[in-house]
């Protein structure tokens, strides 16, 4: 079985920089083990599996370690592939998701994401949160899925050197670092041990929580950020309606085959594939 694979950087719009996603395409879903194995395989922060429906497209997402229920550089990655390598017509693709139903529609070379807003509350401050990021913050809160820790300065937040075995230690999938940004409205960088991934290059799915942080600390709902890990990204966000709409562009890496059949068979006569 041979499957179409894509490598992608997304929330870029230059190669090497943004955050390099996956993306495999198939007829119909693989077992699980055998998309976690290509994702372990593959070895990026996400690999998106997109699979047609009723006009549109299921799509998945796993990192390294376990499938996840919602990523947004992967899912603009999947939107890039199917508008530029398959030629996608029109403006707007549908994807049926365990976050329910994410449209993304293509503007010339941007993409918008339209993500479910996931707002945090202002929570006590875990003492492995202080360790894991070694510094205390301004302001700390909790959203369903990740803790927000807010510092003053977007100095203090580069500055960060995380010990990835106490942010393991917390309930949550990760945790977010934030400040006012120097040249944009907000930074942030993206940590996530116990998905297998310690730093996230550019994270589209925390922006579903930062955005309307930021939006009620600045008092408008169209933010323009930067995630300022070593690779570094940008996107914009817009607050509507209980969604965050968020923008950025893609450049395709690589493009290729994933050889599964020639894979089984070599494995089965004891030979290297």
């Amino acid at each position: 079985m041979d499957l179409p694979y894509f490598q992608v950087d997304a929330f870029t719009s230059r190669l090497f920089s943004g955050n390099p996603a996956g993306v495999c395409l198939l007829e119909t879903w693989l077992p699980d083990e055998t998309l976690q194995a290509i994702a372990a395989e593959n070895n990026q922060a996400e690999t998106a599996f997109v699979v047609p429906l009723n006009g549109g497209f299921q799509l998945r997402w796993f990192t390294p370690a376990l499938e996840v229920d919602l990523c947004g550089h992967a899912t603009l990655a999947a939107a890039h592939v199917l508008f530029r390598h398959r030629g996608l017509e029109g403006d707007e693709v549908k994807f049926a998701t365990r976050s329910g139903e994410l449209g993304v529609t293509r503007h010339g070379e941007l993409f918008s994401l339209d993500f479910p807003l996931m707002e945090a509350s202002a929570c006590d401050v875990p003492a492995a949160l202080v360790k894991g990021l070694g510094k205390f913050p301004a302001f700390t809160a909790k959203s369903s899925r990740d803790f927000l820790a807010v510092y003053e300065t977007e100095e203090e937040v580069q500055a960060l050197k995380p010990d990835f075995v106490e942010l393991g230690r917390l309930d949550t999938l990760g945790v977010i670092a934030t400040a006012p940004g120097m040249e944009c409205d907000f930074v942030s960088r993206f940590f996530a041990p116990r998905a297998g991934v310690n730093e996230d290059p550019v994270t589209g799915s925390a922006h579903c929580t930062l955005a309307p942080y930021w939006a009620g600390q600045i008092g408008r709902n169209d933010l323009t950020a930067r995630q300022v890990s070593s690779r570094g990204g940008e996107l914009s966000c817009r607050i509507r309606e209980g969604r965050v709409i968020i923008t950025g562009r893609a450049k395709t890496y690589l493009t290729g085959t994933i050889h599964l059949a020639t894979a089984r068979k070599a494995w089965l006569a004891g030979e290297p594939a």
